[in-house]
């Protein structure tokens, strides 16, 4: 349990309420009651991303930052933090730092902010989402206005989501079927949902840092990742030895553009459309680099630095979805089924209408 927001925090926002006001209202004799030591804490918003820039979720919050500042003309002086640094580069403790108020704005990752939020899952259920269309549907839908009431209750306002593509798999040898994972010695993010995933397939999991993994697999003791089309070129995994690509489909990701409930009730009716609307079109960015790091010109670099990519046909899904049936039925509990199902319905719908 992440604990609730302390005097500091409290503090730092109320004084960032008043500064807000005095902001907008040009009133000047009130800007002096601040005391003069408070100013300077005043002069930048935080906003933090666990990846840089060169990555769909880096660059959302790279340009969430930018469009905030020009369209407040610097008033609102967001400062972009890339690559987890506000938390001493460990992601996992970037939740509760918004929560808390210590950051004021993150792009978070569904797939990472579920070790906290039980309901966040649902964008990873096993072979849940056929597609990246059926993933933005779902986002733009009422699931999506769901999730995000979810985390209000944890000081947290979601304004705006983006799609972040699916958590692929490289390997030693071509993984097409169920059975081609028994035994099978597989790095991944250490979370528990894609975990029980890939034991339910007879493999066993590891948790280790990107160095430990490549030296793990070119000696041979390490037989797979989970990764991204991105990620899996920028490592030069093939030169590893994981020479094959599987683009699985097996667990989604979605991308949070998420605010501090202070920092958000600080903000004025303007401000706040302003924030929002930036973080929509900071989503519309992402999406399109996203997008373009997994398009067939980048599965061709892939293909270039060594690697045999291989695409699951909606049967081979099927084989693996009837498989891991269990993991997902145990998770339709802890997330709820009353959501889950909500889900599986407005997917069907949106299948029905292409």
């Amino acid at each position: 349990m992440v604990s609730s927001l302390g005097g500091h925090a409290a503090t730092a926002c109320l004084v960032l309420a008043c500064a807000l006001a005095c902001a907008q209202d040009g009133a000047t004799g009130a800007a002096k009651v601040l005391a003069v030591d408070a100013v300077p804490a005043l002069s930048e918003l935080k906003l933090s991303t666990a990846l840089g820039p060169a990555y769909p979720q880096g660059r959302a919050g790279e340009r969430w930052a930018a469009l905030i500042r020009e369209r407040s003309a610097g008033r609102l002086a967001v400062r972009h933090y890339p690559g987890a640094t506000l938390v001493q580069r460990d992601a996992s403790r970037e939740f509760a730092a918004l929560r808390e108020g210590s950051i004021a704005f993150a792009v978070g990752s569904t797939l990472a902010w579920s070790r906290h939020v039980a309901e966040l899952n649902l964008i990873a259920m096993p072979w849940l989402l056929p597609d990246e269309r059926a993933l933005g549907a779902l986002l733009d839908g009422e699931v999506g206005a769901e999730l995000a009431a979810r985390l209000e209750p944890l000081d947290v306002v979601v304004v705006a989501w983006a799609s972040n593509g699916f958590s692929e798999i490289a390997s030693r040898r071509a993984l097409r079927a169920p059975a081609d994972f028994a035994g099978l010695r597989v790095r991944t993010q250490g979370l528990a949902l894609l975990d029980e995933t890939l034991a339910q397939l007879g493999a066993a999991t590891v948790a280790m840092s990107g160095a430990d993994a490549r030296a793990a697999a070119l000696a041979g003791n390490l037989d797979a990742e989970q990764t991204t089309v991105s990620a899996f070129r920028a490592a030069r995994a093939a030169a590893a030895g994981f020479t094959h690509l599987q683009l699985w489909g097996a667990h989604a990701d979605a991308l949070m553009f998420a605010v501090n409930r202070r920092t958000w009730n600080a903000l004025s009716t303007a401000d706040r459309a302003l924030v929002r609307q930036a973080a929509r079109d900071a989503a519309t960015d992402a999406i399109a680099l996203r997008l373009r790091q997994g398009d067939d010109a980048a599965l061709g670099e892939a293909a270039r630095q060594g690697a045999t990519v291989t695409r699951l046909t909606a049967a081979g899904k099927e084989a693996f979805r009837n498989t891991t049936r269990p993991v997902y039925d145990r998770w339709a509990a802890t997330i709820g089924e009353d959501l889950v199902r909500e889900a599986e319905t407005a997917i069907a719908a949106a299948a029905r209408t292409r």
